[in-house]
């Protein structure tokens, strides 16, 4: 049996989840239950980041204690996996004591190599980001392009820093080969191109008076925190036991086979994460799946704007499933997606109402009203589409492309029953041909399985056999 680990980008935990969380959290959960479904051991694994410096601001504006609020705000993003029947196998808090011990094991590790050192600097930081950056990377207006509008702070103290130009040549090795493979290739074609500009070193430490005494603490020196991209990466490893008394858990799992990550984040996956991991002799991660983001109504979400949407009240107005295949179906992962509850309603009514619960009630009524018996034959997902092409897309991550195979099946199969009219035909000249189409649904199901679990269990239950009977609407038309 193959092992197949995958990671979801660690949330921020300053705010309540919005529906880009959704995103992510339902893309990572797709290829967990595909691997699963083709045999393989797998884990997904998430948690919270809770060590950045905006959490700290963000508990101040709440007027609350930080670790009272991180935890109030991680319980939302749980719960907001639990609504959209997203599985995560591991759940790494980064306040928590075995994560601190984890990410000071890495620290001693980069440090006995020769690889930190402390020095006085001064920079342009971005809260947002978490992240110093050269002026040439900002935008006109000496802004951040993931945040505009916020303006950066300029930072003076002595840190620790990390020799990332001294792993310039085998960070290039390593993803030029796709020893580290990052999909799309243009994101891939991004990094070589940062990496060959030239990398500097960075700094992996902010002193505790601008942390707040909050973070991982740097050892052997009570005046620095951990810079939390530093400790936030390592999450990846101490949620299955890097560091811990007992590491076969780890050595299990590790290296992960894919980190699923949006594109603003990809500097630190991609570049950064992999130059620590060499430092400390571990292994780097098989591949980085880099996908964009949710527009809303042609923009991107703000506070400002006032347009982040919550999820969960979509999930309450029209179920789990619906929100899963829009997320899936009409937004790809390799260009951003626009997102309006208008949109998710005409969708509704198109693709599920009207298209595969619409197909899965006649089947069914037809197959009751005639008295079809089938039998309950066992599916594996390579069976699935009618059409092909749904592996190869699933394994390119193309997930919207492997459901439009299965929704060419859906119409196929609706325009086979209005040719052979099997309403018209007698019980047994309708019999042949009801069962197959009865085994096709199945093969349908057990094709949005991934995508659609709970839909994709009603239909094979209903179609089990031997006798089917008409069931409730799986999409009632809004």
């Amino acid at each position: 049996m193959s092992k197949f680990f995958i990671t979801n980008a660690i949330p921020y935990v300053n705010a309540k989840p919005h529906i880009g969380h959704a995103l992510e959290f339902v893309q990572s959960d797709v290829i967990r239950r595909f691997h699963l479904l083709q045999g393989d051991e797998t884990v997904l694994l998430c948690g919270g980041d809770e060590n950045a410096i905006k959490n700290v601001q963000a508990a101040d504006r709440a007027g609350k204690p930080v670790q009272e609020f991180i935890d109030e705000n991680t319980k939302l993003f749980s719960q907001l996996a639990e609504k959209l029947n997203v599985h995560f196998d591991f759940w790494q808090k980064a306040s928590s004591k075995n994560h601190h011990i984890s990410s000071q094991k890495l620290w001693e590790l980069c440090n006995k190599n020769g690889d930190i050192y402390k020095q006085t600097y001064t920079g342009l930081y971005c809260v947002g980001c978490e992240l110093f950056y050269e002026k040439e990377e900002l935008d006109e207006n000496g802004e951040c392009l993931e945040h505009p509008g916020k303006k950066l702070e300029e930072v003076s103290e002595e840190n620790y820093f990390f020799k990332l130009s001294k792993y310039e040549k085998k960070l290039l090795e390593l993803i030029e080969s796709d020893d580290l493979k990052i999909t799309p290739i243009g994101r891939k074609n991004e990094v070589v191109s940062f990496i060959k500009q030239g990398l500097k070193d960075i700094s992996i430490s902010r002193s505790n008076k601008r942390a707040r005494n909050w973070g991982v603490p740097v050892p052997d020196d009570d005046s620095q925190r951990m810079y939390v991209w530093f400790d936030a990466l390592n999450i990846y490893q101490s949620g299955i036991g890097f560091g811990s008394e007992d590491e076969s858990l780890y050595k299990k799992w590790w290296p992960a086979d894919v980190h699923v990550i949006g594109k603003g984040i990809t500097r630190f996956h991609a570049v950064y994460w992999p130059a620590f991991l060499l430092s400390a002799g571990l292994k780097t991660p098989k591949s980085i799946l880099v996908h964009e983001y949710i527009t809303v109504n042609g923009q991107k979400m703000s506070k400002t704007l006032g347009n982040v949407i919550d999820p969960t009240i979509l999930i309450d107005r029209y179920g789990t499933d619906a929100l899963r295949y829009y997320c899936l179906a009409k937004i790809s992962p390799f260009a951003d997606g626009d997102f309006s509850e208008e949109k998710l309603k005409d969708v509704y009514n198109a693709d599920l109402a009207n298209g595969l619960g619409n197909l899965v009630a006649r089947v069914a009524k037809l197959c009751e009203t005639n008295e079809v018996s089938i039998s309950d034959i066992p599916h594996r997902v390579p069976n699935v589409s009618l059409k092909g092409g749904y592996i190869e897309y699933f394994e390119r991550y193309e997930f919207n492309l492997a459901l439009e195979e299965l929704w060419k099946d859906i119409k196929d199969l609706d325009v086979a029953i209005n040719t052979e009219k099997p309403w018209t035909l007698s019980k047994e000249n309708a019999t042949p041909l009801l069962k197959i189409l009865a085994y096709q649904i199945k093969n349908i199901a057990h094709g949005i399985k991934p995508f659609l679990p709970d839909t994709a269990e009603k239909i094979l239950k209903q179609f089990k056999g031997p006798g089917i009977m008409a069931q409730s609407p799986l999409f009632p038309r809004l």
